[in-house]
């Protein structure tokens, strides 16, 4: 009955443009989205890590946020097989591929409302396509 209360604040967005640039990407999946970056904060599911969080549109009239979960542990096999830490704009890059996937994978609009969940295999692939060593 009073699950509001016992839900944990989140923190504040933080890391946005002081000028939001409104970006464009046209997904195999058919639609031509709109999205902004609003800004990243700690969160925590099965553990700890990084939200990202991007407001999208696919028709210039609605939007709603679309958020990307970077678990730490999705990152520590690369970052003790490189031997150093991933930088922050490299995190940005591995959230901002992952949501590109997902407009290319996620067939239907109601799809994209869902969370993106970064995998210790999809940050391996996207880093690799990146070219980051």
């Amino acid at each position: 009955m009073f699950e509001w209360l016992r839900k944990k604040k989140e923190q504040p967005l933080t890391g946005a443009p002081a000028v939001r640039r409104q970006k464009t990407y046209s997904a195999e999946s058919g639609y031509v989205y709109q999205y902004f970056y609003e800004g990243q904060r700690p969160a925590s599911r099965e553990g700890a890590g990084m939200q990202y969080v991007f407001n999208v549109s696919s028709d210039r009239k609605s939007s709603w946020p679309v958020s990307v979960f970077i678990d730490e542990r999705a990152l520590e096999s690369w970052q003790t097989q490189h031997g150093r830490r991933l930088l922050a704009n490299e995190r940005y890059a591995i959230a901002k591929m992952a949501l590109f996937q997902a407009f290319d994978r996620r067939g239907e609009l109601s799809e994209m409302r869902e969370e993106v969940r970064v995998l210790a295999e999809d940050a391996e692939s996207i880093l690799t396509t990146l070219d980051i060593r």
